[in-house]
């Protein structure tokens, strides 16, 4: 007779057991606390990415003055430029929307004039009323933009709240920069001896493709401001400084900055002298943009992240989706230092098969 032996189940030690609920306790909790703390995380990691910006103007300046003079410098700079644009840009957005308020209605007019001399288009406004409707909704408008000012007031809060963060952001970059150079070399010393050359290069060549990058994105920024300005000021189309400084901002955005800047002065542009300025700017933008996308940016990126051009939209995707105009802003330089990672493991990994494979034959 066979005797049938039950399968038993394993002998799983407590110890164990504790162990796996301990390590999945904490993980929950990282978990969490990252989440809490995800604004202030998201301001080290900009704070961060300014001070390896901002290291290789801080270093041209500390040639010819005191490192913490170069840092101010650097900040003068840094905070003079925006305000700089904001005071060039805000009087004449301001000025055209309170025009264009005034204006409404004898738009409205030219409007019913138009509409009066076409036949089809007069009978379909007296089976609509649409010119009726369109005047009475102009005769509105001027009483809402004072209405706006509770709008206004929200978006003057929020600014208020970015200018705080900024603030904080800042002064961590000044934290880093006059203190990173010691963290940096402390970092470097806690790897083992034979480790910290590789690690040091990592570490740099990821910093040259993070200031690379932000010197490209600038230049190419600027090359798109100046054209712009260039063909708007030959157009006629009235503030041209500001929209060229507009396209420049927006280009600064990969992928599809350009793009974005593009549409908001073709808007204008409508307002100024159409059809011709419009059509002159759909075409010179389309061109330039093949000219940007096949040769400028190729060439900057090449120079400076060196990264293939399928992972500068993927990281653009991921960066945007995860964290928005930052993430876009800062996706290719990360890629570029992910990219300098993985290969300089691959040849750790390389040097220790041969290093392996000689002891081996030695061995043999």
């Amino acid at each position: 007779m066979v005797e049938v032996r039950r399968n038993q189940p394993p002998n799983i030690p407590a110890g164990l057991v504790l162990r796996i609920c301990l390590v999945i306790v904490g993980v929950a909790l990282s978990v969490l606390l990252v989440y809490e703390l995800r604004k202030p995380i998201t301001y080290l990691f900009i704070a961060i990415f300014l001070a390896i910006a901002l290291a290789r103007p801080v270093a041209f300046f500390e040639q010819r003055m005191r490192r913490g003079l170069a840092i101010a410098t650097v900040y003068l700079l840094l905070i003079g430029i925006p305000i700089g644009i904001g005071a060039l840009l805000i009087p004449p957005i301001v000025t055209s929307v309170s025009d264009f308020a005034g204006n409404v209605p004898s738009y409205v007019t030219d409007v019913q004039d138009f509409v009066n001399k076409n036949d089809q288009l007069r009978k379909i406004n007296e089976d609509y009323d649409v010119t009726r409707k369109l005047e009475e909704q102009a005769g509105k408008l001027p009483g809402k933009v004072g209405e706006a000012a509770g709008t206004l007031g929200d978006i003057g809060a929020a600014l208020v709240s970015g200018a705080f963060a900024m603030v904080l952001i800042l002064i961590l970059t000044a934290f880093l920069l006059g203190s990173g150079k010691r963290w940096y070399e402390g970092f470097i010393h806690m790897h083992p001896p034979e480790r910290r050359d590789r690690l040091r290069r990592v570490l740099e060549r990821s910093a040259g493709a993070v200031s690379g990058y932000v010197a490209g994105a600038l230049v190419q920024a600027t090359v798109a401001g100046v054209s712009a300005l260039i063909l708007l000021s030959i157009l006629g189309v009235p503030f041209a400084a500001a929209l060229s400084l507009i396209m420049g901002l927006f280009d600064l955005i990969p992928v599809i900055g350009a793009t974005i800047g593009a549409v908001v002065i073709g808007v204008v542009t409508l307002f100024a002298d159409f059809p011709t300025a419009t059509i002159v700017w759909v075409v010179y933008s389309i061109v330039y943009q093949q000219f940007e996308n096949s040769f400028i940016q190729p060439q900057i990126q090449k120079r400076t992240v060196d990264v293939n051009g399928f992972i500068v939209v993927v990281a653009v995707l991921f960066g945007q989706t995860l964290f928005g105009i930052l993430g876009a802003l800062t996706a290719i330089p990360v890629a570029a230092s992910i990219q300098i990672a993985i290969r300089e493991y691959w040849e750790y990994r390389a040097e220790q098969r041969e290093a392996d494979s000689a002891v081996s034959t030695a061995g043999g």
